[in-house]
Order: C-alpha cells, then structure tokens, then sequence
C-alpha cells in the first residue's frame, strides 16, 4: 500500500477517535460530485444520462465543502462528470485543502493541462487520472480516439510541476491478467504515478454497455492471475492488503457503504454511488434512516456481483484496524512503499 505516511497516519487517528466515541458508523471518504456533465461518453457511465437540465447544473462552492465538512470524513474523492469542467473546482479544492482534507480530483484529464495552473500542488491534494488500459483498450473505453495520449501527457507535465498523481483503473471482462499487469506496469514503472486504484466494473444501471461487467468468481480469478508472481508487492496500490485479499478471494466481507458516502447536486444518495434508492439531505439522515441491512451481496440482487471499492474498502480498513496482525502487515507495506 503507498498511501504517504502521512495521510496513514491521520486516517488511522481518525479511525481511532470514532472507536473511541464508539461510533459505528462514519464516513472514512466522501465522493463528491459538484457535476454530473462530461467531455467524454464512457460505454461503462451513465452519469451523462441526467437531463439536459440537470447536466447544466453546477453546485456551489459553499454547498459542496459544506457537504464534506457535516460529514467530518478525512478524505474526499471529486468526480461528477467531469470535475475540471466545474468553474470554480479550484476554489473547491483550495477550501478543502485550507482545512487539510486529503483531496483527490478524478479527472479522464482531457483539460486538465488547460486548467493544471489553477491549483498548486499540496500534499493534501492529488489528481486522480482514470486510466483503464493502454492506448487502444482506454480510448476504447472511453469512445474516442486520443485520450490516453492525452492523459499521458497530462500525467508527465502534473508530475514535472511537483503534484502528487495518482491513478484509477477499472477492470471489466473483456480483460485479462495479462491487460492488467501491462496497464499498471506502465503506470508504475513508466509513468511512476504516486498511487494506482483498482476496481472491478459494477453493473451501474445508467451505463449504455451492460454486457461487460465482471462477475464475483470472474473478479476473483482475474486478479488472483494479475497479482502472481510478486506484482501485488510490486505496484504503488492505493489499497489495504486486505482489500486486495478481498478481491483474489482470499477473504471475504460485507459491504460498509455507509463509510464511502455519495454527496451530488441531489444530495446524500442512498445506498452508494453505483445504486440510487433515493436522496437526503444531510449525512446524519443518510446513516440513520438507511436500513443499510438490506444491502450487499447475498442480500440485493443488485449487489450480487459487486466487488467496488466504495463498499468493501472500508470493511477491510475497519478489519485491519482491528486486528493487531493486520495493523502491522498494512504498516509495513506503508513504509515500504514509501521507501521506494
């Protein structure tokens, strides 16, 4: 795990204040979206699906740190749409980072040379390029040709400027082990990003293309391959062993949504952002009035082949928390990836 040491530190001190408030439920990141308008029409994304009225809407400044700061969560992921399309995203992120949020800025980085000098770099702060293959299998992806070049170039010139970047790359059937290891061979060797996400796709209903997405055993399979022969150990993951335990199959847990909450131009949605159960307006609501006991896998057919980040990430977080075993293992991938 290459999480700076830094940002480990005050997510595990946050971690612990809530055990110790015995809190059992909290917000560990918060996806925020100031948007749901887009440059790109990605076959596995539906948010572009919105009416042309609700495409045109942007939230304000005060409302979207607001959002965030009701919450109380140490982290905060801006997607949409795309963010850098918002006008004042910058003004988003230098409020967020003013009260040392750990911000990252999802981007599919098409105008983020054009907009790179209305931030400055932070360690709170990080943008977060999608990247979901090399050249042809993104711009593929992604339906048009270019971007990942785009991206690339992106990526080199944010790095030269001293930015922290990092990566997020989904993964859907038409991939293999041998997909995956080239894609994030090239992002860590070559590009030498800060940190790579990884997710495997879920059946977002809104999507255009709903034949491509993976199925449990199918995810399990596919990074068990991708991870052999030390390449897990080897790449900048921005994951807990755990959770990458969790999608070999090594391990299994139950969804804790709650602790990656979707804030939009809607508000709080209800359950995640993959699924839409309805909209309220503060966090509070959100936790309280979920029957988060009807969700997961083996409960909503809905969530039958998820394996996403945002809903079994922080079950592996809080499981590592609690276990001294796991603390240390995670601890000692920490500082090594910080070494390297």
């Amino acid at each position: 795990m290459a999480m700076p040491l830094r940002q480990s530190i005050k997510v595990a001190t946050y971690l612990a204040e809530q055990k110790l408030r015995r809190r059992d439920k909290f917000p560990l990141i918060v996806e925020l979206e100031p948007l749901y308008a887009c440059n790109l029409k990605c076959e596995g994304c539906g948010k572009i699906q919105h009416p042309a009225g609700v495409l045109k809407q942007r939230m304000p400044v005060a409302q979207a740190v607001g959002a965030v700061l009701e919450s109380g969560a140490p982290m905060v992921s801006i997607a949409g749409g795309e963010p850098l399309m918002h006008p004042q995203i910058d003004e988003i992120v230098r409020q967020l980072v003013a009260r040392r949020k750990y911000v990252f800025l999802c981007t599919n980085a098409l105008l983020l040379r054009k907009k790179m000098d209305k931030f400055k770099p932070s360690p709170y702060f990080a943008f977060a390029v999608h990247i979901d293959g090399l050249r042809e299998r993104h711009d593929e992806s992604v339906a048009k040709e270019g971007v990942f070049d785009e991206a690339v170039e992106a990526i080199k010139e944010a790095k030269r400027r001293g930015f922290r970047v990092t990566t997020n790359s989904t993964f859907f059937n038409t991939d293999t082990p041998q997909t995956i290891i080239e894609v994030l061979n090239f992002l860590n060797d070559d590009l030498k990003v800060d940190e790579m996400m990884i997710s495997p796709a879920y059946a977002y209903e809104k999507a255009p293309d709903q034949e491509h997405f993976l199925g449990v055993e199918q995810t399990r399979e596919l990074f068990k391959k991708a991870f052999a022969g030390g390449n897990r150990r080897r790449w900048r993951l921005n994951h807990s062993p755990l959770f990458l335990d969790f999608l070999e199959g090594k391990v299994d847990f139950p969804c804790t949504a709650w602790a990656i909450p979707n804030y939009s131009l809607f508000g709080w949605q209800r359950p995640c952002y993959l699924m839409s159960d309805g909209y309220v307006p503060t966090y509070r609501e959100l936790v309280e009035d979920t029957d988060w006991d009807k969700y997961g896998r083996g409960k909503d057919p809905r969530c039958a082949n998820c394996m996403a980040h945002c809903g079994y990430e922080p079950t592996a977080v809080l499981a590592t928390m609690g276990s001294l075993k796991e603390s240390l293992r995670a601890m000692r991938e920490t500082v090594s990836g910080n070494r390297e």
